[in-house]
Parts: C-alpha cells; sequence; structure tokens
C-alpha cells in the first residue's frame, strides 16, 4: 500500500490567497501558480511555490518580508487547487470528459468516472486498465471493468486510487 503525505503541496495552476497581518497592502486574494512553479506578491519578486505545503511557503515569505516589515505574519490559502502533477489522476480515451484531477483522500473509480461525466457510446470500459506507479518506479497494470460498474453497479470494480494513477479507457471494437 502507499503511503499518503496529509499535508497538501502546492502545484503549478493552484490559486492562493496571502494575508499579511496588519498589512492589507501587501495581502493578494488571487495569486495563481504560474507553470514554472513561482509566484510574486508585493515586495517580493519570484519565490518556488510548487512543491512546498502553505505552511512552508508562508515561513518563506515572512522571512523575505522581515526586510520591509516588523514581525510579518503571513497565511496561506489555497482558494483553487490542481496539485503537483504526481497527485493528480489522469483519465484518457473513451471518457466523456478526459482531464487530470486532483486526487482526493479516499477517492474510487466510481469518484473518477462522475468527475469524467461516464463513457462515450464508443468506449469498452470492461477493458479498462489503471496504470500505477510504485514506489521502486515501476508499473503495475489493473485492469477494471467500468461498463459492470457503471452500468451494473458491480461495486468489487470500484478500487481506491493512488494519486498518480492514469486512467486509460480504450475503444471498442466495431
Amino acid at each position: 500500500m502507499v503511503k499518503l503525505s496529509e499535508d497538501y503541496v502546492i502545484g503549478s495552476g493552484d490559486s492562493l490567497s496571502i494575508f499579511v497581518y496588519r498589512n492589507p497592502d501587501l495581502s493578494e486574494g488571487g495569486v495563481s501558480v504560474r507553470p514554472d512553479g513561482r509566484i510574486s506578491t508585493p515586495l517580493i519578486e519570484d519565490i518556488v511555490a510548487a512543491g512546498k505545503t502553505p505552511t512552508v511557503l508562508a515561513r518563506e515569505i515572512e522571512e523575505r518580508l522581515k526586510k520591509f516589515v516588523q514581525e510579518p505574519n503571513v497565511t496561506i490559502i489555497v482558494r483553487n487547487f490542481i496539485g503537483p502533477t504526481d497527485r493528480q489522476i489522469r483519465i484518457i480515451g473513451e471518457a466523456t470528459d478526459p482531464v487530470a484531477i486532483p486526487y482526493r483522500d479516499h477517492m474510487t473509480l466510481l469518484d473518477v468516472m462522475i468527475a469524467t461525466k461516464g463513457l462515450t457510446k464508443y468506449a469498452s470500459g470492461n477493458r479498462s486498465i489503471i496504470v500505477r506507479r510504485m514506489p521502486e518506479g515501476k508499473t503495475q497494470s489493473i485492469r477494471v471493468r467500468i461498463s459492470d460498474l457503471i452500468k451494473d453497479g458491480d461495486i468489487s470494480q470500484n478500487i481506491e486510487m493512488v494519486p498518480g494513477d492514469t486512467l486509460i479507457i480504450p475503444q471498442s471494437w466495431f
């Protein structure tokens, strides 16, 4: 079983609010993490945010603000999250809305199918595969029968997803 970190890690595309106590001019309500993983705020030009927890980023901003503000107190709030790519679930192939979605604790295959709006009419859901990266760098292929889960309610197919999983839904043969 893969052990998951309890703390959220900021990723590119996340939207953050930065609150500097008693300094509204330094607070920012909608800071987006750029594709390079950095953010910019007043008095602090570029700082890497991706790969850090909100608390770690807040302490780093406090350190940089000490040049300008006496005893800064910074809070980071994640407003809209995508997360780092290794914490996303990717869905490719014959899903109605193939997409990468942020992993949530105890996310299941059914949660993923709801997020992607189900299967297309051309999908061969019972031939689907979850590709899972293992800690030692190898990959594991897990066969899943999505059509049985969705149409017949076969709850045994509703397996728990792991951050970094890729769900491949092939097209049916005509």
